[in-house]
């Protein structure tokens, strides 16, 4: 399993997170198991692999990120969303930006414009292309008003 399949599970799960009353820990301890894999797999082929411990660390990471940030990462979603309130926002973009400026955000280790790329990429999986160029629009935005000396 890379790096991209790995933060494309974490989306997963950051959507998962948006429908539910369970924090990102009891997510995680039900969805990260070799059997919760197993039975997804059959229908995605997403989880045909078991992530390894460097991948594992990164979908944990992003999804506590996501759900320990939740509030202040749709507050940059709806400040970026000209025009847009974030209750009308497709959720599974509204989940891809989140782990995305998560990234942005707090792990420098990851390059803006890899965290955007990748978002888009997530993005042209699962919505029509004027959604994915939303997602492009915000993120690209968001990074260069929140912080220009990385855009």
């Amino acid at each position: 399993m890379n790096r991209s399949t790995a933060r494309e599970i974490a989306v997963h799960l950051a959507f998962m997170l948006a429908f539910s009353s369970e924090s990102a820990e009891e997510l995680l301890a039900r969805e990260l198991t070799p059997e919760a894999f197993a039975l997804r797999a059959k229908d995605e082929p997403l989880y045909a692999e078991f992530p390894g411990e460097g991948e594992l660390a990164y979908i944990t990471r992003l999804t506590r990120g996501v759900g320990g940030h939740g509030a202040e990462l749709d507050g940059y979603i709806e400040k970026y969303a000209k025009g847009w309130r974030f209750s009308r926002i497709d959720r599974v973009a509204s989940a891809i930006m989140r782990v995305t400026m998560f990234e942005i955000l707090y792990m420098p280790d990851v390059p803006n414009k890899v965290a955007i790329n990748e978002a888009v990429e997530i993005g042209k999986k699962y919505l029509d292309d004027d959604v994915v160029k939303f997602i492009n629009g915000i993120l690209g935005s968001f990074v260069r008003s929140e912080l220009p000396e990385q855009g």
